[in-house]
């Protein structure tokens, strides 16, 4: 459905994580390596950062793919920054919502991206989407799976939740309630990211600094696989995997209820 890619770690031009890698972001728009549902991501891409001394990230997003803008290679040459998330779109239904439903999602200090699909949407997530603030439905960007999942790991933020704990929580929320939703979910505040691997690939590469992709951008051997129900937490010195439990596995173990008669 899409690619992405979080980075924490010492001042790099954007360029150097997303274009010059010989596979990467880039490249994954028309050409990814390990992407398991479908084979472009033209349906859009953006990029957000962090720069020195100002906690709310700069984004720029743009609705066609990566290699028809002929500014980005320009911007990423030049942007230095300690964090970065980006994302290339694969979208469910093309061309909805256009730019305000591309990658990544952003709030107060946080950047958000979302490779996978909601089983059901609309339909599946209308219970969770009735728990919500009204003025977190009404400020949504746009009116796709990615844009709602966004909106539950905010309000998980807003009240207290650990990046890491807010993450876990809303993916096995989706998944009771959307079963065979595709959830990878990614997540930075400028000085640490948050990852699930659930229905899709997830690599990190460690030090210096971290990065955390959809699939690795060259072959350095030191590319890790992150394992599916995966939580991954990550500075820029540490990496953190926790298992993640899936709602259907309980379902699956239940006994079945003997018929009435």
């Amino acid at each position: 459905m899409c690619r992405h890619l979080a980075y924490v770690g010492p001042l790099s031009p954007v360029g150097r994580l997303l274009v010059e890698p010989p596979h990467g972001m880039f490249r994954q728009s028309w050409a990814p390596r390990r992407q398991r549902y479908g084979t472009v991501n033209a349906d859009g891409f953006g990029v957000g950062w962090y720069a020195e001394g100002d906690p709310v990230p700069a984004r720029y997003r743009r609705t066609g793919p990566i290699w028809a803008d002929l500014s980005f290679a320009d911007l990423a040459r030049v942007v230095r920054t300690t964090s970065v998330l980006a994302a290339v779109r694969d979208a469910t239904e093309a061309g909805a919502d256009g730019e305000a439903a591309a990658a990544p999602f952003a709030a107060d200090r946080w950047l958000f991206s979302h490779n996978g699909a909601v089983k059901g949407w609309p339909g599946s997530l209308a219970r969770l989407a009735r728990q919500l603030p009204a003025v977190d439905l009404l400020s949504l960007e746009a009116r796709c799976d990615s844009a709602l999942v966004w909106a539950l790991v905010l309000n998980r933020l807003r009240t207290g939740d650990a990046a890491g704990q807010a993450l876990a929580d809303t993916a096995a929320e989706v998944a009771a309630a959307a079963p065979g939703s595709r959830l990878n979910l990614l997540l930075t505040d400028g000085a640490t990211i948050a990852a699930t691997a659930w229905g899709d690939t997830l690599w990190y590469l460690p030090g210096p600094g971290t990065v955390v992709a959809s699939e690795p951008y060259d072959d350095d051997p030191h590319w890790q696989e992150v394992p599916d129900r995966t939580l991954l937490t990550a500075s820029r010195t540490d990496v953190l995997l926790t298992p993640l439990k899936d709602p259907s596995d309980d379902m699956a173990s239940a006994p079945l209820k003997e018929p009435r008669t």
